[in-house]
């Protein structure tokens, strides 16, 4: 029993973590380039280790798991409109979770660290690791499960 309930911590701790480089990210161009000196000054520490170097927080200690108010979620380094709050739902995977991001907000790579396949989901804009997504979210709606980090996300709400 105590064999079980490490692996299923282990799971729930690895499921959202990203890549541990930024070689996506990197390759690519977008609409908001910064050297990594720029994105270190504009970021807070803990923004830059997430959203530049791919971390991730920890389960249940985002600012946003527990929010389910109306508004909208955009970019901490770059404001890019990415979810609106209806999309979310109670996932409790320990990250905020939404069913659907705005279309043309992400886009997706392939990230294979940690000996695991999973879709690694970025800020279209500046490319920013917002977390990754997964096919095990409510079938009512779309079936996907964006986890998210609340630190690579700030909340607007709606007035």
């Amino acid at each position: 029993m105590k064999n079980i309930l490490l692996l299923v911590v282990l799971l729930t701790l690895f499921s959202c973590k990203g890549q541990s480089n930024n070689e996506a990210a990197s390759s690519q161009k977008y609409q908001i380039n910064k050297s990594e000196t720029e994105w270190k000054k504009s970021l807070t520490a803990e923004e830059y280790e997430v959203l530049r170097k791919k971390g991730t927080e920890r389960a249940y200690a985002g600012e946003y798991v527990n929010t389910f108010e109306k508004g909208k979620y955009v970019c901490a380094a770059c404001n890019n409109l990415i979810f609106n709050a209806n999309a979310k739902f109670r996932s409790d995977c320990g990250w905020p979770s939404f069913d659907q991001a705005i279309k043309g907000s992400v886009i997706y790579h392939e990230d294979n660290s940690l000996m695991m396949q999973r879709t690694e989901v970025l800020c279209a804009k500046c490319g920013g690791h917002l977390g990754h997504v997964f096919d095990d979210g409510p079938i009512a709606t779309t079936g996907k499960r964006y986890c998210m980090n609340s630190i690579a996300m700030k909340f607007v709400p709606e007035i």
